[in-house]
């Protein structure tokens, strides 16, 4: 029984160039969900840590030594016949041209064109964390100003910023959409996917790119509701039993607090470091810290098994 066996620990690396295309490699038909498309790398050695077998596995199997690598995601998926934890490391710089030294076909692909390549199941959430950013910026307008929002995601923009939330639960939804409709059309021309809230799906048709679920939105759920055909769906979680929740019904990723204290919610109890870091290494997708962060703690966030940061004021001017 799969329950029965011990964890394979494997190590792989998304590999990113400079134009920002990441790099997969086929299966050999012969192995273990042979055929397949998948993110380079192999299993850690005795008392091996995941980045050092991250090294040497990209450069047995492709040539190549990595200059910069950071913490993408760790899983854990259980297939019938083994149980394996994967450890992915996103490789921003490396030395040496990559080639297949296994006889193994290798191919460089844009971000968003690799949902359209067939990988094994375990790497299903590492595909979505590929293609999402490590910064997930909340606009909270106090009124329906589109001035005031044209110029916080003009800021945005110029730091690079290209996932955003606009949260107005306290707007009528005559006001949300047509405030929603405003946004839409701009982040469509500045390419910037904008999720909206769920009573708001209608902007999916205007250019919105998803929609982001509360709590209590996300639990009520039995199943993954229709955000198109490549929209994202995000919600908000605060314990164990919500991103459960959110694995079930297939969320693309979750935003988890507070972390910190924060002055949206003072009266919430801040989770920690260590606390988030065990909610996310038992998590089966991409998650967001969120709450009393600063930019600056980004590293410490990704070193604690995040995707990276949400913030409403961390990365505005």
């Amino acid at each position: 029984m799969a329950g029965q066996e011990a964890v394979l620990e494997v190590a792989a690396g998304v590999i990113q160039d400079t134009a920002s295309r990441v790099l997969i490699a086929r299966r050999a038909d012969h192995r273990h969900q042979g055929g397949m498309w998948e993110f380079p790398g192999g299993k850690l050695d005795c008392g091996e840590s995941p980045r050092v077998a991250l090294a040497r596995e990209l450069g047995e199997e492709l040539g190549i030594a990595v200059v910069a690598a950071d913490p993408l995601i760790t899983l854990r998926h259980d297939y019938p016949d083994r149980r394996v934890r994967l450890h992915v490391w996103r490789v921003t710089a490396f030395s040496g041209m990559p080639r297949g030294l296994e006889g193994q076909p290798i191919r460089w692909v844009k971000p968003d064109e690799l949902p359209a390549y067939r990988f094994p199941a375990a790497n299903r959430p590492i595909v979505t964390a590929a293609r999402l950013p490590d910064r997930y910026a909340i606009l909270a307008p106090v009124k329906p100003d589109p001035g005031w929002l044209e110029r916080q995601l003009a800021s945005l923009c110029l730091r690079g910023i290209r996932l955003v939330r606009l949260r107005a639960a306290h707007l009528s939804l005559a006001e949300y959409l047509a405030l929603g409709r405003h946004v839409a059309e701009y982040c469509a021309k500045a390419g910037i996917a904008l999720l909206v809230e769920a009573r708001a799906a209608a902007l999916l048709e205007a250019g919105a790119g998803g929609i982001h679920l509360r709590t209590d939105e996300l639990m009520a759920l039995v199943s993954r509701p229709d955000v198109s055909r490549s929209g994202w769906l995000g919600v908000s979680c605060h314990d164990a039993a919500q991103l459960a929740q959110a694995h079930r019904v297939a969320a693309d990723f979750a935003v988890l607090g507070p972390v910190g204290n924060t002055a949206t919610h003072p009266q919430a109890t801040p989770l920690g470091w260590s606390a988030f870091s065990q909610l996310v290494d038992a998590a089966c997708l991409p998650v967001y810290a969120l709450g009393g962060l600063r930019e600056s703690d980004m590293a410490l966030a990704k070193a604690s098994g995040a995707q990276g940061l949400a913030a409403i004021r961390a990365f505005l001017a």
